[in-house]
């Protein structure tokens, strides 16, 4: 049975689970600034868990294209509190951050994942987050989110992905880390082209194959606005299409702000399919 140990959560990957999203910004794409006040964004995530989130993502750094970074202190200001009123809650609660000193500020905090579009690139950021328990995604960029679009060049984008990612998985396994902590996530849009990102989403069965649980996030992206003509408001029906078709093509987890329609939909496919 596949699974995917976060703390003291274990999750049976043998249906898909969904992460919801809580942004405790200014700035994110779709909806910064909502749930800048921690109280707003406890209060999100607890409906988020209740809509039937598996995990709750909270991140308090814009990690939109062109997006500055923010001073750790102000970033583990935003979101520690959260972290630790969802967990008293019995949340299973994922942090998204890049700095090793957020990572274990939010561990002490009761995180049950780190959640990290660096890949736990920077400097500590493994030996930070090896001796916990908490589960590890690793997610690809080239560059930060301040520069990354620059850097969308790939001669073949899913081997290219693949390859990176299951060398991070490699490292932290190198550190100790067990297998069933580790999540892989394509990064769609960071760095991705809408060509990349389409050749991407055609190549997720080669990184399932990797062997590692396999993250998608896909909600309200410019790619689907791109397809559907849709303003980011109105992405919801093409962010549930676009999770059920990773679902198919092997997503174990996917990261959604629309947690109660995804839950939904999910139910209809297990149940439906032949």
């Amino acid at each position: 049975m596949a699974v995917l140990h976060c703390g003291a959560f274990t999750l049976d990957l043998s249906r898909p689970r969904v992460m919801g999203i809580v942004n405790v910004t200014a700035d994110s794409f779709s909806d910064g600034g909502r749930y800048l006040d921690p109280g707003r964004a406890i209060e999100h995530g607890l409906r988020l868990a209740a809509d039937g989130a598996d995990l709750v993502d909270v991140g308090g750094e814009s990690t939109r294209p062109g997006a500055a970074p923010v001073p750790e202190a102000e970033e583990a200001a935003r979101v520690i509190p959260v972290v630790e009123a969802l967990a008293r809650q019995g949340v299973a609660v994922s942090v998204d951050t890049m700095k090793p000193g957020v990572m274990r500020r939010a561990l002490d905090a009761g995180c049950a994942m780190v959640n990290d579009v660096a890949g736990f690139r920077a400097p500590g950021a493994v030996e930070a987050v090896a001796g916990a328990a908490a589960g590890l995604c690793v997610m690809h960029m080239k560059g930060t989110p301040a520069t990354m679009q620059a850097q969308a060049h790939y001669g073949d984008v899913v081997a290219e992905v693949r390859d990176y990612l299951v060398g991070r998985a490699r490292a932290l396994e190198a550190a100790g880390v067990a297998r069933e902590r580790i999540a892989l996530d394509p990064g769609f849009g960071f760095a991705k082209d809408s060509a990349h990102n389409v050749a991407l989403f055609a190549g997720l069965p080669t990184i399932a194959a990797a062997g590692y649980a396999l993250l998608v996030g896909l909600s309200r992206k410019r790619l689907l606005g791109e397809i559907t003509g849709r303003p980011v408001g109105e992405r919801a029906a093409a962010s549930v299409a676009a999770a059920l078709l990773a679902v198919q093509n092997g997503a174990s987890i996917v990261r959604v702000h629309d947690v109660r329609e995804t839950v939904d939909a999910l139910k209809v496919l297990l149940a439906l399919k032949p």
